[in-house]
């Protein structure tokens, strides 16, 4: 009896006693700073560096084990302590979470943190929690960057980066510079997501690198890298618009030294509406089909040899509602157009040679044949691009050498490559060789400064010189300060310039003699990595930007109401800001991603007050908040956007449409069902869940819609449309008034799998 009593009396510390151990892998590697929490309980630890834990004190029967770390998806364990003592706990990497490199910043791949000039970077996951047809659309998810549509008809559009146009922009596809002119505005919209491995964006004038057009920013766009992990991936979804997008993935050994990847997109949309009532398309309808291939050939010492190639067919149209085909060019029934034939290659060779040498080359052959009513266009670009690089690093320096040589050529059935003495036209052909180095030094542990410069020679602009410089100072490993200033340098580019006159009944001017626009920009950075005791992790990047243009290339729609005139500005402009990024990873399971860019941008003419640039806004956000349930396979996202005010081109002062578009918001939610084989996921949301479209205050958004051939307009002798009984307003046929998507609420299903 006295015995029994006694192992009553000591059982609680016996049960106290309990042990469990074990080791937290992923892919049969210790996975350290692994923070393991017991469900119910007060008990928690963090693995070593082998992966390797242990929690005492445990009391005997059924606990449940949450283990969480930054890298990897959360795993819940439920263990019996009578069963085992001693577990092996198997993480999933993130598919989100890719290595941090970076290369769009000084051309070298380097840890993003370590970079010297600040680079964003996102992955395929993140732009999947708003699932979008292509890389246009879901360039709206980064903060500083909009989309702008520049036609209510053909859907055209451009990509700003904190508050400047299109053209000052430059987007690279795996660092070549092939997205430009006709592609730029038509191109991107056929890149689609299933090709991107990640998307790079450097914000400010990276012409020291890259030369014309990086003057604003730079979006690199890089493609998947050939593994042999998912032999077949396959993505689509449908929308109650009923829109259509697959996206199929193939990644096939051809033999131990040839690898290859095949990717095919297909998106389609046929499905005319008119919810505003003024007989035009509210939306652009679209059958696209684009078919990426990309070979890697394995060598010696492991030197890069990767060649790629791309085919992009596209046919839009938009117009009256009753349009179809055999009104294409006519003067019956108004519609918009447009076939898009496209070619691209590229490659990367590594020379042979002990000098880490790499020879880089680009094509492409971009096609449209197109009709805007009557106004017919034809266009031909090609760009052939050529770069020899030079990376060398020594134990405080890293140096870079290249040079580059791109040629452009364009031709149209437009005046901008006619000539007046021949029979045949004149297309623009320009050559622009140029040369860069650039060594970054290591100064200590600390500091590390960047000294850069680049010399091309434009064979119409003459010589062009652009300097950088940029310096590095970290606090710790996780706190970071970085300072750039450089230069950049645009010159005009006739179908950019030239597409507004396009859709509408404008003449186009551009200036004579027009410069190339010069840029003068610093950049200050600071970024911060917090790690709690819990391991969530907080990142805080802050950016105060500042870019002086000389020689601005300005639009002036005032100076004539039937004219569109480009000159270069006799004063100066400005765009500066401020752009706030803040991201959370909590243990729990919530992701937060938030961003913020206020800006001031403006033009200064001598003796004139500041003018705001039209569709320009002051202030714009993005958020991304996830959260995906531990105990069950469903993630859910919350995404959105909203933008400022900005000034719309109205046709005259007596046109009833807003001069002011007011503040606007895009916001949609999505839920994912992970929980079934062979990695398929099952996914549907909403989107524009506000169901915003622009111009709900206005009495319409296309300017005399009823009359698209001008048929009733009338004009007096100095050529500006009279106001008449028809005409109270006195406006004529345009369709440019847009500043958002003009497409309300939809509903979405899609499914993702991949086979290994």
């Amino acid at each position: 009896m006295k015995n029994i009593i006694w192992m009553l009396l000591l059982l609680p510390f016996v049960v106290q006693a309990q042990l469990i151990k074990g080791r937290v892998v992923s892919e049969d590697v210790g996975v350290a700073n692994a923070h393991i929490v017991v469900i119910g309980t007060n008990k928690h630890t963090i693995t070593d560096s082998l992966g390797k834990f242990s929690i005492d004190k445990l009391s005997v029967g059924n606990l449940t084990l949450a283990v969480q770390h930054k890298d990897y998806k959360i795993l819940e364990k439920k263990v019996a302590l009578n069963d085992s003592l001693d577990l092996t706990l198997n993480l999933i990497k993130l598919q989100e979470e890719l290595p941090e490199v970076v290369f769009s910043g000084t051309m070298k791949e380097v840890d993003r943190l370590k970079s010297i000039v600040p680079v964003e970077m996102y992955s395929p996951a993140y732009f999947k929690r708003n699932p979008t047809a292509n890389v246009y659309e879901a360039l709206s998810q980064i903060n500083g960057i909009r989309p702008q549509l520049n036609c209510n008809i053909c859907n055209t559009g451009d990509i700003h980066i904190n508050g400047l146009e299109g053209p000052y922009t430059m987007i690279l596809i795996d660092g070549m510079p092939i997205v430009s002119g006709l592609a730029t505005v038509y191109g991107l919209m056929g890149v689609p997501m299933s090709l991107i491995e990640k998307v790079e964006v450097v914000k400010g004038p990276a012409s020291s690198l890259y030369g014309s057009e990086a003057i604003g920013g730079l979006i690199n766009i890089i493609t998947k890298k050939i593994d042999n992990k998912a032999v077949l991936t396959a993505d689509g979804f449908y929308t109650t618009y009923r829109e259509s997008n697959i996206d199929l993935g193939m990644s096939i050994p051809i033999s131990e030294k040839l690898k290859s990847l095949t990717g095919i997109n297909y998106y389609h949309y046929a499905n005319s509406v008119d919810f505003n009532k003024d007989n035009f398309t509210d939306v652009t309808l679209q059958k696209r089909i684009s078919v990426f291939h990309k070979l890697n050939i394995k060598r010696l010492h492991n030197r890069a040899f990767t060649l790629a190639a791309r085919y992009n067919y596209e046919d839009r149209w938009g117009g009256e509602m009753q349009w179809n085909k055999q009104f294409r060019g006519s003067n019956e029934v108004y519609g918009e157009s447009i076939y898009t034939n496209r070619y691209e290659f590229i490659g990367n060779y590594q020379l042979p040679i002990e000098e880490k040498m790499f020879l880089s080359f680009s094509f492409n052959d971009h096609m449209q044949d197109s009709y805007y009513g009557q106004t017919k266009y034809f266009a031909n670009q090609k760009v052939m691009f050529s770069q020899l690089l030079w990376d060398k690093s020594t134990r405080n320096n890293d140096w870079l050498a290249g040079i580059a040589l791109r040629y452009v050529f364009y031709d149209d059935n437009t005046p901008a490559t006619a000539n007046e003495l021949a029979l045949k036209n004149s297309p623009d052909k320009s050559f622009l060789p140029g040369v860069f180095i650039q060594n970054e030094l290591k100064i200590n542990q600390m500091q590390n400064l960047l000294i850069g410069v680049r010399y091309d020679y434009h064979s119409k602009h003459g010589s062009i010189f652009t300097p950088r410089l940029a310096y590095k100072y970290n606090f710790n490993e996780s706190t970071i300060f970085r300072a750039n200033a450089g230069t950049g340098f645009r010159v005009v580019n006739i179908f950019t310039e030239d597409h507004a006159a396009l859709t509408g009944a404008k003449k186009l001017v551009i200036a004579p003699n027009l410069k190339p626009e010069k840029s003068y920009n610093i950049n200050l950075n600071f970024a911060k990595q917090f790690n709690t005791s819990i391991n969530n992790v907080f990142r805080v990047d802050l950016t105060g930007f500042y870019t002086y243009f000389t020689n601005r290339i300005v639009t002036n729609y005032d100076a004539n109401p039937n004219e569109i005139f480009y000159d270069n500005l006799s004063g100066y402009a400005v765009s500066s800001g401020l752009t706030l990024n803040f991201d959370a990873a909590f243990w729990s399971g919530w992701k937060i991603n938030l961003g913020f860019t206020g800006m001031d941008v403006y033009l200064k003419e001598p003796g004139e007050r500041k003018s705001i640039p039209y569709l320009t806004e002051r202030f714009s956000g993005v958020w991304n908040i996830g959260y995906e349930f531990p105990r069950f396979p469903i993630q859910i996202d919350y995404t959105g956007n909203f933008y400022g005010k900005m000034y719309l081109p109205v046709l005259n002062e007596l046109d009833p449409r807003s001069k002011i578009a007011p503040i606007w918001s895009l916001q949609n939610v999505q839920f994912t069902f992970k929980g079934l084989k062979n990695n398929l996921e099952i996914f549907g949301g909403v989107k524009n869940l506000l169901n915003f479209k622009p111009g709900k205050m206005d009495p319409f958004l296309i300017a005399r819609s009823n009359d698209p051939f001008n048929k009733n307009v009338e004009y007096d002798n100095n050529g500006i449309v009279k106001q008449t009984a028809d005409n109270p307003f006195a406006l004529q046929f345009d369709p440019t008034f847009i500043y958002a998507p003009n497409q309300g609420t939809k509903m979405f299903l899609g499914i993702r799998m991949a086979i290994k």
